[in-house]
């Protein structure tokens, strides 16, 4: 299967922060030919296994931002409450998923007041999320009961990932599927090589939650050495200054040095940066000290472990669509190989 197709089959799969279900199942299916075994957690999260040794883990999160009905109107429309960061200025007018109580998936359109009707010094305004609604063609509460949908049933803005143009790929939840899909190819790519250590690929629950599915998976395997994988903000757009780019697309996968939930050990560092090198891979580094990652929790547990975090830059992340190069996703995957085919280095 083509890198893109794989990519396609993990950003259309449904997996709002706390349903991972459908996404799980998905990579369970594409990881299971290169690994040993594989258990789901308490929490959810997929921990695939291979080798033997001191552990070194690969963490990539599977779930996406999303939104929770929080209350069904006499009339049929869905209020919403938020799971994980939105920016509410681009929320009004967009179709969304509901995933019902038997799993059927239930189209709408997040609405709001036309601005005909709207005095205009309120159309330069922002619309708070808990003043829009959610249109499922319901025309009452029963109505919509009747499709499946209740109180805390999850929903997401959805649309099919699709190439922009060639080496170009668009679609949702690319933070982070792209990470999932990086460490699913690593374990291909050395799926035939003897890895002198006990390889554990976490596919975590509830990042956009606050890291909790990692948190619980490093206490579970309690690892040596980690690789926080990761699709990552992508700023290089009119308006924002260059020292105000996290990352830029083009530029290859990004290194991070710190950011809001880590700071990361120079010897890290500087082993991602000589792999890079030695292998002819761009690089660049993310710069500090923007956003969080799984890293920031798995590096603190069971007395610490070296960590590190590498990314893929993606533009508009924690947006209806997000935009990434194949190129960089091509990149990133050949650094982390690399890592693994050298990561018995960091074990001393």
């Amino acid at each position: 299967m083509e890198l893109f197709e794989k990519l396609k089959r993990l950003s259309d799969a449904f997996g709002v922060a706390g349903h991972e279900d459908e996404v799980r199942e998905t990579i369970r299916e594409m990881a299971a030919p290169y690994v040993d075994s594989c258990e789901v957690d308490p929490l959810g999260n997929l921990i695939c296994y291979r080798g033997e040794g001191p552990t070194v883990m690969l963490d990539a999160h599977m779930d996406e931002v999303g939104f929770l009905v929080r209350w069904i109107e006499a009339d049929g429309f869905l209020r919403v409450a938020p799971v994980g960061g939105w920016d509410e200025r681009l929320l009004p007018g967009h179709r969304v998923v509901i995933r019902a109580r038997d799993g059927r998936k239930v189209k709408g359109i997040i609405g709001a007041a036309p601005p005909h009707i709207v005095p205009r010094e309120e159309r330069r305004k922002t619309v708070p999320l808990e003043d829009l609604f959610v249109d499922v063609g319901a025309g009452s509460r029963e109505e919509a009961e009747g499709m499946g949908i209740a109180i805390g049933s999850p929903l997401t803005i959805h649309y099919p990932c699709d190439l922009l143009r060639e080496g170009y790929a668009t679609g949702k939840a690319f933070d982070d599927r792209v990470g999932c899909l990086v460490a699913l190819e690593a374990l291909r790519l050395t799926a035939a090589d003897r890895l002198p250590y006990r390889l554990v690929v976490n596919f975590a629950v509830g990042e956009e939650l606050g890291l909790r599915g990692a948190k619980a998976a490093a206490y579970r395997v309690a690892p040596r050495v980690a690789l926080a994988l990761e699709g990552t903000i992508g700023a290089d757009v009119p308006g924002i200054p260059e020292a105000k780019q996290p990352t830029r697309l083009g530029k290859g996968p990004a290194i991070t040095v710190a950011d809001r939930s880590i700071v990361v050990r120079p010897r890290m560092v500087e082993f991602l940066e000589r792999i890079a090198r030695a292998e002819g891979i761009p690089f660049q580094y993310k710069l500090p000290v923007y956003g969080g990652t799984d890293a920031g929790a798995i590096h603190t547990e069971r007395g610490g472990t070296l960590a590190g975090v590498v990314s893929v830059p993606c533009r508009y992340i924690h947006s209806p669509v997000s935009l990434l190069s194949l190129a960089d996703l091509e990149a990133t995957i050949r650094l982390v190989v690399g890592f693994l085919k050298r990561a018995e280095e960091l074990l001393g």
